[in-house]
């Protein structure tokens, strides 16, 4: 066993039962989540997530963006489980509801095939979720919350075109998983595939950001139809966090949006949905 390994096997039980307590000495009793939301960036997954835990039925994790099946696997299933419900609390919802389910969002998952895969395997009939953003929407926010991150100096016009050089001589993957990925994190079509190869299509579920911004109840109705559960009209919709910046410069945006189009087209061929999103 290498030292790696050695390291692995000391730090899995002492998140586990040092820093989760009584929840890690529970773990056993917990459950697994039935639905994950796996992205994207910067498209109100954490919003969504959480107006959809507001369904008497369905109870939310510890917290958002758990990140186990990428950046914490290495600490094991019986960690993972300590983020969710005890097994008796769901038997408790489901007398009263008559269901009961859980589940998570970590929207890094999204562009990462080892995620998808791990998921498969140990959660082969969870649901999964996916909300997409305007791709030149998208890279402008993730622009500004690297700006308020202290992560990124360069105007974003400089951003995306340092983005746009760097892709024309390396891979999407190896744009895709750097920091400034402004750009590449919105070749959606790149990035669904992964899923769609994996899962079988009537286990995902897509929808807007634009969708859920304009018309919340009904594109929260269609995910708890997608996940079984009884119809429920959430009272307030949340739209956790926004941010404001100023308004991208005109020429920009017309710019990114003849950069993506083809790009969308390719998605919408995939999913075999349409966005509307060509301004």
């Amino acid at each position: 066993m290498n030292k790696k390994s050695i390291k692995n096997s000391i730090r899995g039980p002492y998140y586990t039962y040092v820093k989760r307590g009584l929840k890690g000495i529970t773990a056993s009793s917990r459950v697994l989540p039935d639905f994950i939301i796996i992205g994207t960036v910067r498209s109100g997954s954490t919003s969504l997530y959480y107006n959809i835990c507001e369904h008497p039925s369905i109870l939310p994790a510890e917290y958002d963006e758990i990140g186990f099946f990428d950046s914490n696997y290495h600490l094991g299933i019986n960690w993972y489980r300590t983020m969710f419900p005890l097994q008796k609390n769901m038997d408790n919802v489901e007398r009263e509801t008559g269901i009961s389910i859980t589940g998570e969002d970590t929207p890094f998952y999204f562009w990462k095939k080892e995620a998808a895969e791990r998921i498969h395997d140990i959660l082969p009939d969870v649901k999964i979720i996916a909300i997409f953003r305007n791709p030149v929407d998208r890279a402008y926010s993730n622009y500004n919350l690297g700006l308020r991150m202290k992560s990124e100096r360069l105007t974003f016009e400089d951003a995306i075109e340092e983005e746009i050089q760097f892709l024309e001589n390396h891979s999407f993957l190896e744009s895709v998983n750097r920091n400034r990925s402004y750009i590449s994190k919105g070749f959606y079509e790149n990035q669904i595939k992964l899923w769609f190869n994996i899962f079988p299509r009537d286990q995902i579920h897509l929808l807007s950001t634009e969708d859920m911004h304009n018309n919340p109840q009904d594109t929260l109705l269609d995910i708890f139809r997608f996940l079984q559960t009884s119809d429920y009209r959430i009272q307030n919709p949340e739209n956790r966090k926004a941010a404001e910046y100023k308004k991208m410069n005109d020429d920009t945006r017309e710019r990114l949006l003849k950069l993506y189009k083809p790009h969308n087209e390719k998605f919408f061929q995939i999913i075999n949905q349409r966005f509307d999103w060509d301004n």
